[in-house]
C-alpha cells in the first residue's frame, strides 16, 4: 500500500475532513505505537510501510517504555494537530484503531499479531477493528 491510500484510508475509516487530519492522527499513532513496542518489532513494521510513514515508528523506537492503552490513547491525542489532549480521548481512540486497521492491511499476515502479542491485555481495544473483519487476501 503506498502513502497516499495509506493516508485516503485512515480519512475514511476515521471519518476526517481532510488528508491532513488522517497524516496528523497517523502521525500520532505510529510514534507513540513506535515508543510502545520493541524497536527490532518497530523496525520490522516500519520496513512494511511506506517510507514517510515507516519513519514515524522507527524514529520513537529508540527506547521501549511501558504504558498502558489509557496512557497510550492520551499520548495520541496529545500528538493529533486536531485534538485537544485529554478532552478528545474517544476520538483519539478512534482514530488510533483506524490507524491500526490500516497498517494491518498494510502489512504481511501475522506481522500485527507480533505487535500484539508484545502489548498486555487492555490493549486489546486498540486492535478491534483489524480483528472484526476480514481483509482481501488474509485468512
Amino acid at each position: 500500500m503506498d502513502h497516499d491510500s495509506f493516508i485516503g484510508e485512515v480519512q475514511n475509516r476515521a471519518e476526517l475532513a481532510s488528508r491532513g487530519e488522517a497524516l496528523s492522527a497517523t502521525r500520532a499513532t505510529l510514534e507513540t505505537l513506535g515508543e510502545r513496542i520493541e524497536e527490532g518489532q518497530a523496525t520490522n513494521l516500519a520496513a512494511q510501510l511506506p517510507e514517510e510513514l515507516g519513519r514515524y515508528l522507527s524514529e520513537a523506537a529508540d527506547t521501549t517504555e511501558t504504558f498502558d492503552f489509557q496512557a497510550f490513547i492520551g499520548r495520541v491525542a496529545e500528538r493529533d494537530e486536531n485534538l485537544a489532549g485529554d478532552d478528545n480521548l474517544s476520538a483519539a481512540a478512534l482514530h488510533a484503531r483506524a490507524v491500526v486497521d490500516i497498517v494491518d492491511e498494510a502489512v504481511t499476515e501475522g506481522q500485527l499479531d507480533d505487535v500484539r502479542n508484545q502489548l498486555p491485555d487492555d490493549y486489546a481495544d486498540l486492535f478491534e477493528l483489524a480483528e472484526s473483519e476480514e481483509h482481501p487476501g488474509q485468512s
